[in-house]
């Protein structure tokens, strides 16, 4: 094959538990410490995206403008961005992720970490784990002085990030009939990635994920 791919999930997979909400809470507390008090409304809007009212964009969108703000100037916001990825690398990453993307990496494969979080800390904490691409959720208008708490395109969540590879791909210039995939996530959510690879891995995989991988043969492996 001409191109070969490893692609891999972010939150749960590669780290031991979520980014978001830690995210969220890293930029608060160092731009705007009063935001905090605001932080036992985070699992209310949870709650009212589990009972549907909101749909999973507006939850993030939501949950930013309580923590960090509607509009955040780039500038006074990267330096806590930075510090919170050196924050994920040095206490959130699985060193079984850490082996398997050297192993991949050795075999020849190009490292694609695609997560629903966003680009703009995912970014920093996949140039320290040495991959060669991201895939991820965008903010409206990233090109702008300052970020709002605003989602642009799609969320890079379920068939949306299948859909985001393959736009990526094309980008590219990656034909899907040269090239050799293999992909990892812990959730059943990326059930439409994995189904595309060529080689499925259920990494650290909740029971929905694991009982599915069973079904369909995929190889299942721990990282804990």
């Amino acid at each position: 094959m001409t191109h070969r791919l490893a692609i891999y999930d972010m939150d749960r997979t590669v780290t031991f538990t979520g980014t978001y909400t830690g995210f969220l809470v890293h930029v608060a507390a160092r731009l705007a410490p009063w935001r905090l008090i605001l932080l036992p409304l985070v699992p209310v809007v949870m709650l009212a995206y589990v009972l549907r009212l909101i749909k999973r964009h507006q939850l993030k969108e939501i949950n930013q403008l309580l923590m960090i703000g509607g509009q955040v100037d780039r500038g006074k916001l990267m330096p806590h961005v930075e510090s919170y990825a050196d924050k994920v690398v040095d206490e959130n990453v699985r060193a079984g992720a850490l082996a398997q993307i050297a192993r991949d990496k050795a075999d020849g494969c190009r490292l694609v970490l695609a997560t629903a979080s966003y680009r703009l800390y995912v970014t920093p904490i996949a140039q320290r784990l040495g991959f060669d691409a991201v895939i991820a959720t965008d903010h409206l208008n990233q090109d702008l002085r300052y970020v709002r708490a605003k989602i642009a395109g799609e969320n890079c969540y379920d068939i949306g990030k299948l859909r985001m590879i393959k736009a990526w791909m094309a980008a590219e210039a990656i034909d899907r009939t040269q090239a050799y995939i293999r992909a990892y996530s812990d959730h059943v959510s990326d059930a439409p990635m994995l189904e595309f690879a060529d080689i499925a891995i259920a990494a650290n995989p909740h029971k929905p994920l694991a009982k599915l991988a069973a079904a369909r043969g995929w190889t299942r492996v721990d990282w804990d």
